[in-house]
């Protein structure tokens, strides 16, 4: 084998190594006295960082989305996504919950950490629509290249970079992605994205015609007598 081939053989026994390593990680979280469809405050377990929440706080309703920041189905739905939340953000509550799917996207876990590590500065949601939407400055690179994207995304939120860089490899953000993981894995998800409605799945075949997606969150107000944005 030449030295080029062997170099790609190693590459490759890392990252799945680290895979491995990875989800017998999530196997050891005990979330078994947890209800995932209700919104998790800050604990041990997660590492004190709380469910991200954006909208209305202590809604009736509320939507959760599991994703993976390299998935390239997460990337194209979440500037829907994001029409969902502005739209609702007076009336349903939202909360992004990782699962970062280490198999076949080697630079996703890297991805949520660098999102955890702006949320601890505040600015999880903005840097959450950054990683999303350039998944192609970031996700073909490994190593120190990696890291210097992620920290060019924080000089642009004007982040602390020193303190991210550190956060990004702390173990608070460490145990909040493998909670995060662990609750998507109780509930059954094994793809991303997959969003629930108050406890049940959204059907991901609406989101091309956003209309049958309002049509359903604004059922789910009605139940609560709970009256929908207008127009």
């Amino acid at each position: 084998m030449s030295r080029k081939g062997w170099l790609i053989f190693i590459i490759t026994c890392i990252v799945l190594l680290s895979s491995l390593v990875w989800m017998s990680a999530q196997n050891k979280v005990d979330v078994s006295g947890i209800d995932p469809s209700k919104v998790q405050a800050a604990s041990e377990r997660n590492g004190n960082i709380g469910d991200h929440s954006f909208g209305k706080i202590g809604s009736k309703v509320v939507i959760i989305e599991y994703g993976d920041y390299q998935c390239p189905g997460c990337g194209k739905i979440n500037p829907k996504v994001t029409e969902l939340r502005e739209r609702y953000k007076d009336t349903v509550q939202f909360i992004f919950r990782n699962m970062p799917l280490t198999q076949m996207h080697p630079n996703a876990l890297a991805a949520a950490a660098a999102v955890e590590a702006a949320g601890l500065q505040g600015k999880f949601w903005a840097m959450h629509d950054l990683v999303y939407s350039e998944q192609g400055a970031w996700e073909n690179l490994s190593g120190s290249e990696r890291v210097s994207q992620f920290e060019k995304f924080a000089r642009q939120l004007e982040l602390d970079v020193q303190v991210f860089s550190k956060d990004m490899n702390s173990t608070a953000v460490t145990s909040k992605i493998r909670f995060d993981t662990a609750l998507a894995r109780k509930v059954g998800v094994t793809a991303t994205p997959t969003l629930y409605l108050n406890g049940t799945v959204m059907n991901l075949d609406d989101w091309t015609d956003m209309t049958n997606v309002y049509r359903t969150v604004d059922s789910e107000l009605q139940k609560f007598g709970i009256t929908p944005p207008s127009e």
